[in-house]
């Protein structure tokens, strides 16, 4: 993006919402609805007087406002919009002389703590995304939510905490998001009033804006690491033991199908990180997701992102055409970052095709429960297939289910990892390889181990003939001698 679209970004521009030019009759975006709407100013003026009132400003923090505004107005003024904005450094520098230059044609007297707090809003209003810049560049945190300008959130360890940062106004808001879609050419307006996307460093972002949200324009944001966290990292966490880790790289390599199955937030994604580490440098790796962010580390990786329709309502890009087209591109694995549609069905018959060892996440609370879900999504596809043939493709395509769950301390753990074994009649089999079992608590953290139920997978034959050999105490079956 360039600077001076930023520029235009941090005085507000002249045009809002996707470009549509305000006028004072015209609802703004993130705004609230003129007071012709009828039901829905009362219902919005309802559900106001019911929500708890922002914190008063101070008249200090009025007239730190005032001077930030002025000096920000002044500095946008006067720097050269056809600056490269990607050349951070150089841009900064430039920034901060200016910034000094005019406080001192001012007459502006700060303590060091009040000019370098003003110097990092300004600076983060014109390179970064404002107050949420110092959010994005904290690693202990995991998650942003914005719930309107007043009331920001963020996820730490697990947990849930409220920041005193605030925006300006809901305009403000909406300047911000609109800077993390436009570059990606994606658009948020009243006819489209939610988008999925994602940030430079691949962090996930969904919005959502008015007249959907009632509280303002709404901003999540799903942080992930610089450096991805790594399988040595899991077991130090105690997410996940070693013996399931080499039973998981051994299915990895041996090309088994593999679904990572939980719910919102449990981890998937970072555990389809990891475990798509282990596949062989020399494979061709297909990515598929809505908003690319796998952060795959091999060589010969192809990245595929959909796209939505634009406002004609044409041009879409979907995970199922995705899907199917990667099946042109000779891919050796296809990965999904998440199926939650038709185009589950697709993928099912990728994996019973010859496209081995492919990998995608689902949203589901059990193993058995994934099952069931993806039986669901594969009658979204419009097939007017008999529930039968599509257990026997579910039966055939996938191996093995790897169940996440964010525990009541906020850690995530791997707590079920279940082999699909086959069909008997008209219901899938399915068995249980490792089972996390609680042992208790500990200064309120979950104390337990994923222990081997002392069986072993079916495809334990698919192993072997990769050449891989996995030794019986993984499966826990000398422990059990030895008791």
């Amino acid at each position: 993006m360039s600077l001076l679209r930023r520029i235009e970004q941090s005085q507000g521009g002249g045009q809002q919402d996707g470009g549509t030019p305000s006028s004072p009759g015209s609802k703004q975006p993130g705004g609230v609805p003129p007071s012709g709407s009828g039901g829905d100013s009362s219902r919005l003026s309802s559900l106001q007087a019911r929500r708890v009132s922002a914190p008063i400003t101070s008249p200090q923090a009025g007239s730190y406002f005032d001077l930030k505004t002025r000096v920000q107005n002044k500095l946008l003024a006067e720097i050269d919009p056809s600056m490269d904005a990607t050349k951070t450094d150089e841009v900064r520098r430039t920034i901060q002389d200016l910034f000094e230059q005019i406080l001192a044609e001012e007459n502006i007297v700060l303590s060091r703590p009040e000019r370098a707090r003003l110097f990092e809003q300004i600076a983060a209003e014109i390179l970064g995304l404002g107050p949420l810049q110092a959010l994005l560049e904290d690693d202990t945190i995991t998650e942003i939510m914005v719930n309107g300008p007043k009331n920001i959130y963020i996820e730490r360890k697990g947990k849930l905490h409220r920041v005193p940062i605030t925006f300006e106004s809901n305009d403000h808001v909406m300047r911000i998001i609109d800077r993390i879609v436009a570059p990606l050419g994606r658009r948020i307006d009243e006819s489209s009033p939610y988008v999925d996307a994602r940030l430079q460093d691949g962090s996930r972002v969904n919005a959502v804006i008015p007249p959907i949200s009632l509280v303002g324009p709404i901003l999540t944001i799903r942080k992930f690491s610089k450096n991805p966290i790594s399988i040595e990292q899991m077991i130090q966490f105690g997410s996940i033991t070693n013996e399931a880790v080499q039973f998981l790289k051994a299915c990895v390599e041996a090309r088994l199908n593999i679904v990572i199955s939980g719910g919102t937030g449990s981890g998937k994604t970072t555990l389809l990180n990891v475990l798509s580490g282990f596949i062989p440098d020399d494979e061709r790796i297909i990515t598929i997701e809505n908003a690319a962010e796998l952060q795959l580390r091999q060589e010969h990786v192809v990245t595929l992102e959909s796209r939505p329709p634009n406002i004609e309502g044409r041009g879409e890009v979907s995970i199922r055409d995705l899907v199917m087209n990667s099946l042109r591109m000779r891919p050796e694995r296809i990965i999904v970052g998440e199926c939650r549609g038709g185009e589950t069905l697709d993928m099912l018959q990728a994996m019973n095709t010859g496209h081995d060892g492919s990998m995608t996440t689902a949203h589901a609370n059990t193993p058995r429960d994934a099952i069931s879900r993806i039986e669901t999504m594969c009658l979204m596809a419009g097939m007017d297939l008999p529930v039968r043939a599509i257990r026997e493709q579910i039966a055939g395509a996938v191996d093995v289910i790897c169940q996440q769950s964010r525990m009541r301390d906020g850690s995530r753990k791997v707590i079920t990892i279940t082999e699909v074994s086959g069909m008997e009649g008209d219901v899938i089999t399915m068995t249980d390889i490792f089972v996390f079992e609680q042992t208790g608590t500990e200064n309120g953290r979950i104390i337990g181990r994923t222990r081997p139920t002392g069986l072993r997978p079916k495809f334990m034959d698919k192993i072997e003939a990769a050449g891989i050999h996995l030794p019986p105490s993984i499966f826990g079956i000398g422990e059990r001698r030895r008791y």
